[in-house]
């Protein structure tokens, strides 16, 4: 049987570490050898069945590959808590930051990347330390944009949407003059080789987490059959035609990798060092150009690009989602008030802190349902009843402190029960608390 290259003592069942260890070293893919008792790594094991008409035994290959990529694939509910977790900090982080842009795209095919990192089944995959969860580096989403600016500025793709890769801005550099365009100074300066001039860009690429649909449980085992690894080998085999030249009638050889399923979120944050922008190039910090050019950097992106690895196969494509980027934006609003809240809650007195309390609890109902009203003697009838008890009751209470508990009656209360205010005010005498 196939297990992972750790000591027994840690057992076998590691469907509880990131996906990142069930994909290296926890890879259930070494075996032993029968003649010399040593671990080696394989991709198949042999086992024994009875087959043919003779019924006679015969060894047959378990590809233990497929299985265990499965494994690694797996998703338990902690690793997508801490996907959300970790993508909730940076939407947090981004709203509380100046000079921020945000992005929400939805993934419409299969994403991958880190293909190229080294690993025993030939196709690595990127994961995000030391968490050990599948991301797109920030480096690689710099790299995107960075070409889809080429392509708008080039001129061939119609519309320019304001990109140019003319030399319009001038800064000095060790004393002497130096003509740089609008994707020098947002991306920075790549140097010719044997250049020692560089120069960083106004603008920093976050990680981008993957947010996957509730109903996905698991990554995605995606496979691709080369049919040319004679050619590249320079093999000559019969079964190729005894050619090592390149053609499709090769044997073809199946190889998988990981992806994250088409269905899946992403938002995508870039922070702008606007001093620095203002410096390079002056106009790109006025009115925020640098976001409408960004803008369509990622509009371009996203059409015709795509982002990971296997782009030109389809992989990695996505398109804006407008209804996540307004969700984001009213969850961040509500956060926001909600600090506001606790800031100004915690500078109250004890008597205003029990008014403000009795006011956000009735506009939350009243948000929640702006329509419904409670029949009298209710739940929130109670409320008030109790505040203007209190306030009438307590000797601590200063009058501008009674004055806004009635005042808070007087306007929550007709909006959410249905009863009559003026006979409410001689009720609860609200006028004694308004010094009337």
């Amino acid at each position: 049987m196939p297990v992972a290259a750790v000591p027994a003592y840690l057992g076998r069942n590691f469907k509880n570490d990131s996906p990142a260890l069930r994909f290296g070293m926890l890879l259930p893919l070494w075996g032993v050898n029968r003649r010399t008792k040593e671990l080696l790594w394989t991709t198949s094991d042999i086992s024994h069945e009875v087959r043919g008409p003779l019924r006679q035994e015969r060894e047959i290959k378990l590809n233990n590959k497929v299985d265990a990529l499965a494994q690694a694939a797996a998703l338990n509910p902690e690793d997508k808590a801490a996907m959300k977790a970790l993508a909730d900090r940076q939407s947090h982080l981004a709203s509380n930051l100046p000079h921020m842009l945000s992005l929400d795209a939805t993934a419409i095919a299969p994403f991958t990347t880190g293909l190229g990192n080294e690993h025993p089944l030939e196709n690595g995959s990127a994961f995000l330390n030391p968490y050990g969860l599948p991301y797109l580096a920030g480096s690689g989403v710099k790299g995107v944009l960075r070409q889809a600016a080429r392509e708008l500025a080039s001129g061939q793709w119609g519309n320019e949407h304001g990109w140019s890769a003319d030399k319009q801005f001038e800064i000095r550099v060790n004393g002497k003059s130096l003509a740089i365009s609008m994707l020098d100074a947002l991306f920075g300066l790549e140097s010719q080789d044997g250049d020692t001039l560089h120069m960083r860009g106004a603008l920093s690429f976050w990680d981008v987490i993957p947010q996957m649909p509730e109903h996905c449980k698991s990554l995605h085992v995606e496979v691709m059959t080369p049919h040319q690894s004679h050619y590249y080998q320079q093999k000559k085999d019969s079964k190729s035609g005894s050619s090592a030249t390149p053609h499709d009638s090769g044997q073809p050889t199946p190889i998988s990798f990981l992806t994250v399923p088409p269905g899946s979120g992403m938002t995508f944050h870039v922070q702008c060092d606007l001093p620095r922008l203002q410096r390079l190039a002056p106009t790109l910090a006025e009115g925020d150009a640098w976001k409408k050019l960004l803008q369509a950097a990622f509009e371009h992106a996203f059409e015709w690009l795509g982002f990971g690895a296997k782009t030109a196969v389809g992989y990695g494509a996505m398109q804006p989602n407008a209804q996540a980027t307004q969700d984001r934006k009213e969850k961040q609003r509500k956060q926001k008030e909600q600090a506001e809240r606790q800031a100004r809650q915690a500078t109250l007195s004890p008597a205003m802190r029990t008014v403000e309390a009795f006011v956000q609890e009735l506009r939350a109902k009243h948000e929640q349902y702006p329509n419904y009203k409670e029949a009298p003697n209710g739940v929130l009838h109670g409320k008030a009843r109790e505040l203007a008890k209190t306030a009438h009751e307590s000797a601590d209470w200063s009058a501008e402190e009674k004055r806004a508990a009635a005042e808070a009656i007087e306007t929550w209360l007709p909006k959410l029960v249905r009863v009559d205010i003026k006979d409410e005010r001689k009720k609860l005498k609200l006028g004694a608390l308004k010094g009337q």
